[in-house]
């Protein structure tokens, strides 16, 4: 039979869901309340698409909430850290670079990531670098050297 006179599916077909990192979710305070904040905008956002009929708009909202409701129910809460002689997770590290550049980066979950703004995944080559070593250390930095100033 010709595809002219096949009835077109009225519905939209369901997204695949997103990728979920193999990687332990840990998450500080500020990017638990973040995925919790994105849970609720999502729930009332896919309610509104429901209302409205909007077959699209409910395939992509119940595609990004079954990822973050994923996200939420395996989050790690990772208490500050108490001490800030060692870098960890959660806190903050400004570095010098062998051209006398300063960077300041917080290490923080993967959801929470956002390097333009300062705060990079624990998963990062960067931080991998950086976590345990203290004030005084050098670490390798995109081909350079770069010494931990401060860790906050």
């Amino acid at each position: 039979m010709s595809r002219a006179f096949v009835k077109e599916q009225d519905g939209v077909d369901e997204l695949p869901d997103r990728l979920i990192s193999e990687h332990a979710n840990l998450v500080t305070a500020e990017g638990l309340a973040q995925i919790e904040a994105e849970v609720t905008r999502l729930d009332a956002a896919h309610a509104m698409a429901q209302a409205e009929g909007d077959r699209a708009e409910m395939a992509a909202t119940a595609r990004n909430l079954r990822y973050w409701s994923a996200r939420l129910a395996s989050a790690e809460l990772v208490p500050p850290a108490a001490d800030t002689t060692t870098v960890q997770f959660g806190l903050t590290i400004t570095i010098e670079r062998e051209d006398g550049r300063r960077q300041t980066y917080r290490i923080v979950g993967e959801d929470e990531a956002d390097p333009a703004k300062g705060s990079i995944s624990y998963v990062s080559p960067l931080a991998r670098a950086l976590v345990g070593k203290s004030i005084g250390d050098t670490v390798r930095v995109a081909g350079g050297e770069a010494e931990i100033i401060a860790i906050v």
